[in-house]
Parts: C-alpha cells; sequence; structure tokens
C-alpha cells in the first residue's frame, strides 16, 4: 500500500492563532511523500497567507472557501463536506498519472501529528484504519481496545457503545470507501450522537472493518496525534469610546490575524 495517494482534509478558519498552527501543520506534512492537501476556508475568499503557507510546503494542494451555510454547527462540518464532494469530483486530479489509489484522512489544523501516523499508518488503510488520539474526550486518551487484533470495543468517556467511538483525528478510510458512497457531514448527523459515528456508518461501514493500528504491546504504546488546542493569548484590548471606536492593535506592519 505504500504507494497510496494520502488526501487529508482541513477545515480552517480565522482567529488569532490560526496561521501558528498551519505552520505548524505544515512544516510535518512538508515530510510525507505522495501526499494531497486540501483546506477548505469557513468564509467567502481566500486568504493569501494561508495560501503562502500551502505553496511552501511543496505538497499538491487544494484550497477552497466555503463558508458554513445556515443550520450547519460552526466546527468544520460543511467544510468537511465540501472536501468530500470535490475529491469525489476531482478523482484523478487529485490522484495524479502516479497513483490509482488513495486515503482519506480528516486532519484539524490545530492538532499535533508525528510523522509516522502518515507513513506508518494512514498510508497502509485498507479500508478503516483506527488508532489513539491523545488529550481528547475530557481524558488522556481515547484508543480502541483491541482483543486478538480485532476492536471489541472503544476506551473512550463519552458512549463508548457507539459503533465506531471515535475522534475525527482518529481514524483514516481508503478513497475506494469514500467513492463507493454519497456520505457527508450532513445536518441529519446532529441527531446521531457524533458526526464521526455518522459518516462511517452512511459509508456502509462495520465494526468489523476496523483495522487498529499501533495497539500491539502492553505499555507504553505511542500516541501519533494529539487534540491540541493552541490558547488564545490573553492581549490587552483598546477601550471602545462613545463617540470613537477602537483603534486597530498595532502589529508594526506584521500580518496578524486579528
Amino acid at each position: 500500500m505504500s504507494d497510496q495517494m494520502i488526501i487529508v482534509v482541513t477545515p480552517t478558519y480565522k482567529r488569532l492563532t490560526r496561521i501558528a498552527d498551519m505552520i505548524r501543520m505544515a512544516n510535518t506534512l512538508s515530510h510525507v511523500k505522495n501526499l494531497h492537501w486540501i483546506v477548505i476556508e469557513d468564509g467567502k475568499k481566500k486568504i493569501p497567507a494561508v495560501e503562502n503557507i500551502l505553496k511552501r510546503t511543496n505538497l499538491p494542494y487544494t484550497y477552497l472557501p466555503y463558508k458554513t451555510i445556515e443550520g450547519y454547527p460552526k466546527r468544520g462540518w460543511y467544510q468537511r463536506t465540501m472536501a468530500l464532494k470535490f475529491i469525489r469530483s476531482n478523482t484523478s486530479q487529485i490522484l495524479g498519472k502516479e497513483h490509482e489509489e488513495g486515503v482519506v484522512y480528516f486532519g484539524d489544523d490545530d492538532n499535533s501529528y508525528d510523522i509516522r501516523l502518515f507513513t506508518e499508518y494512514i498510508r497502509n488503510v485498507k479500508t478503516l484504519g483506527i488508532w489513539a488520539v491523545g488529550l481528547v474526550g475530557g481524558g488522556y486518551v481515547e484508543a480502541p481496545k483491541v482483543v486478538n487484533g480485532t476492536v471489541a470495543e472503544f476506551n473512550v468517556g463519552y458512549l463508548p457503545s457507539r459503533t465506531f467511538a471515535v475522534d475525527m483525528a482518529g481514524f483514516a478510510v481508503n478513497l475506494r470507501v469514500v467513492m463507493n458512497s454519497t456520505a457527508v457531514f450532513g445536518l441529519h448527523c446532529k441527531e446521531r450522537y457524533t458526526p464521526e459515528t455518522c459518516l462511517l456508518e452512511d459509508m456502509g461501514l462495520e465494526r468489523k472493518d476496523i483495522e487498529p493500528f499501533g495497539w500491539e504491546g502492553e505499555k507504553d504504546r505511542e500516541i501519533l496525534v494529539w487534540h491540541t488546542k493552541t490558547s488564545t493569548p490573553n492581549i490587552p484590548k483598546a477601550e471602545k469610546n462613545a463617540t470613537k471606536p477602537a483603534p486597530p492593535p498595532d502589529t508594526y506592519g506584521y500580518f496578524v490575524e486579528v
């Protein structure tokens, strides 16, 4: 499976720490071969500073703006949906002439990724790969409980009875599965516990389809993706005046998304 194209889908939106987050993620992905990065902006237009980051990776990428429409949660659902539609409509363009197969991974821009997540886990997913995620769900780690190579249940805090009790960062789906369905992060997913479970069930997947990664051994198993969140700096804002709006912050000519 070493020649599979990895397709990373990243929803993003304007915030003070976004550029820093995107630089960190770009620095990781730039070391991964055969990867196409799809970044979907929650807005009406592309942001030049974001596109410059994408260009500097020297990776093939797609950057599209799709502002969240009414009714969708503002958690990247709509952006991931539009990315899935783009993948299905532009598969040949994404894979190029050298690749016939691929794997789709939903990677948020504020997580922390080990390069081996892509080279050893995602690259080798045949149907549905699942692995541990650190600092998620109000706990230290969420992970599948594997017995004799099969996922028997999930070690998670929230609704462990779900068919796929997994965080967005904790799974990847083979492109073949994506292409054989029309599943997206639809509005109906709001009524079905979590978007991850909803999407995977709508793709026709079952618990038996799971390929667990990184579960071998009894202790000191490594976590290759962490659900980190960059804290917003506590920067004092200029006080508003009843007759005069607050002046824009002084960034000394440097670009900062404020």
